[in-house]
Parts: structure tokens; C-alpha cells; sequence
């Protein structure tokens, strides 16, 4: 499928062409698992469609193997979304839970997963119950430990609003806030953004959080640790859809497992990108895509554009950014 020409400013198109050099080849001597195993941790009874739509974005950019870990009720409406994706009824909501349940006993088993995974997101249809957030606290901190990358978004980012220590000074985290999120978590670390652009402002509570990476959504994403901000400019639709950062979530996952099969030298590469720089990239690199799907999704469905709508275009919106030839100004 040749690419189409995607206009972008000469900062993008250099980032982007950065962002490819992370891109694994095709290569018959990969096997399964080796170019991402991704966790979507959320998934309550009432919101079903979020963890689908990370998950799923995530399995058609390239990820070889896509989980889903939810709620029993959400898991058997998961699982009849698509056969693709590995769903594991382990989170419990308190209204579900025997008296003797507890968070770290529920967490056991998902930390248990761990070592089988390369990448966590955490918060798309998870929900505000107690005992959900408490258990993704307890995976935080697991997660933590093993050096593992994850990125919060929707309800997981109410993790770092009421307990900041789970993501302080961790610089493999992303948080992607929108605009209200966005707000919410300043207020909980006493900036005031008052007088402060959007570049600026990221950047106050990425150093605020002590370097992790934010990308704080709107007309154009600000990509920031604090000390490096990319903008990321790519026009996207004008349909404000819910669901749309799910994709962007799901693509995240995807393009830090490649960020790892990159470290963990899985093809012959120049070797140029550190893991500080790739997980900019990555960062970037999400978001530039979601933007793309969401352009293309528009241009079809108009004001009828879904969530559902981006995931389909994933594909397309990847060889559009990354495929050969150089996508031009």
C-alpha cells in the first residue's frame, strides 16, 4: 500500500525520521514475543471498550502479543470483542469482592505476570473503585521494582494525583493527560498554570514529578521530561470522540516494547539512540501516530467518527509516518 504524503513541519519530519530508526525490521529470525508483550491493566463492569481499544491498538501496530487484564463481568464482554487478544479476569471491584479479599492478594497475581510482559498500561476503563486503584498501586510499585516502563492514562492518572510517590523521580513512566487531567494533576503538585503556555506548563509538572515524560494532549501534543519537549504538530481530526487516547495508549506499549527489542540489540542498528532519547521517541512517535488516525478517520466519518474508527486506520496511519519514502513537508 504506497504511503500518503503527510504534511508536517521540518522538526516533526527530523523526529519522526528518528523514530524509524527504533522501528524493528521484518525478520525471519524474530519469534513470538520478542517485539512486545503488552499489558492493558483496567477494564471495569462498566467500561468495557477502553482497555479494547489500547489493547487492540497496540496488536495492530505491531505488537506480537496484546493482553487485557479486567474485571470478570468486563472480561467476558472483552472477550467476545476479538479473538485476538489474550484477556485475564485477575482485577476485582469491591462490589464483586468476598470479605476477605484484598488488593495485595489480587495484585499477587498479576505480579505474578510480570516477567511474561515487556510493557503495562494502566487506567483505560479502569474506574474510581477503591479496591481496582488499590491493586494497580500495588503493580505500580512491582512494576517499579523490575525496571519495567508503563504509561497511565484516564483512571490511572488519579494514581498519580493521590499518590505522586507511585510515579516520583520514575523516568520510565508516561502520563497522558488531556486538558482536565491535565489541570487535575497540577493542582495536586501546587502549580499554578496561570500565565504559563502548554510547552511550559508540561514541562513545570514533568520536573514537578521529577522527570517523568507527559504528554499533555490538545490541539498539538507537548511531549516533555522536563528538560526536552517535542511538539507534536501532525494534524488530526476535529471529532473529539471519547476513546481516542486509547489508541494513543495502546501505541505507546507498542513503540516502548520496540524501544527494548532496540536496547536488547534484536537486529543489526547504528546504535545511535539511547534509551533517554527512545523513550522520547517512542512518546512521539504515539502520538503522532494517534494523531494520523485520527485524521484519517475523520476524513471518512466526519461528525459520526468513533473510537472504533482510529483502530482501523492504525495500519494505514503507520505506513503513512513510517514506511518508505520519507514522508515529505
Amino acid at each position: 500500500m504506497p504511503s500518503e504524503t503527510v504534511e508536517m513541519s521540518h522538526a516533526t519530519r527530523d523526529i519522526l525520521l528518528r523514530v524509524r530508526k527504533m522501528i524493528p525490521p521484518m525478520l525471519d529470525k524474530f519469534h513470538k514475543g520478542q517485539m512486545g508483550r503488552i499489558a492493558v491493566i483496567g477494564g471495569s463492569e462498566d467500561y468495557t471498550g477502553a482497555p479494547y481499544f489500547s489493547a487492540m491498538a497496540s496488536a495492530k501496530l505491531g505488537a506480537d502479543m496484546s493482553h487485557v487484564i479486567c474485571e470478570p463481568q468486563a472480561a467476558q464482554v472483552i472477550k467476545t470483542y476479538s479473538p485476538n487478544l489474550m484477556v485475564h479476569p485477575l482485577m476485582r471491584q469491591s462490589s464483586h469482592a468476598s470479605a476477605e479479599t484484598t488488593s495485595s492478594s489480587i495484585a499477587a497475581t498479576i505480579i505474578d505476570m510480570l516477567p511474561r510482559l515487556h510493557v503495562l498500561v494502566i487506567g483505560p476503563g479502569l474506574g474510581r473503585d477503591t479496591l481496582m486503584q488499590d491493586t494497580c498501586a500495588h503493580v505500580i510499585k512491582a512494576a517499579r521494582e523490575k525496571k519495567m516502563p508503563f504509561v497511565l492514562d484516564a483512571d490511572g492518572l488519579a494514581l498519580a494525583q493521590s499518590k505522586p510517590e507511585l510515579v516520583q523521580g520514575y523516568k520510565e513512566c508516561i502520563l497522558t493527560p488531556n486538558v482536565v487531567e491535565f489541570g487535575r494533576l497540577c493542582k495536586s503538585q501546587g502549580i499554578d498554570t496561570k500565565g504559563l503556555g502548554d510547552a511550559e506548563g508540561a514541562e513545570k509538572l514533568a520536573k514537578a514529578f521529577g522527570g517523568v515524560t507527559i504528554i499533555r494532549k490538545g490541539k498539538e501534543d507537548y511531549v516533555t521530561n522536563g528538560e526536552k519537549t517535542y511538539i507534536s504538530d501532525i494534524e488530526g481530526g476535529l471529532k473529539r470522540s471519547g476513546g481516542q487516547g486509547d489508541t494513543l495508549t495502546g501505541s505507546l506499549a507498542t513503540f516502548l516494547g520496540w524501544r527494548k527489542a532496540y536496547l536488547d540489540g534484536l537486529w543489526e542498528h547504528e546504535g545511535d539512540l539511547d534509551e533517554v532519547e527512545l523513550l522520547a521517541l517512542a512518546a512521539f512517535g504515539g502520538s503522532a501516530l494517534t494523531r494520523e488516525c485520527s485524521k484519517l478517520a475523520f476524513s471518512k466519518k466526519g461528525r459520526s467518527m468513533q473510537a472504533s474508527d482510529l483502530t482501523e486506520e492504525v495500519h494505514v496511519a503507520f505506513i503513512n509516518l513510517f514506511d518508505e519514502p520519507t514522508p515529505k513537508l
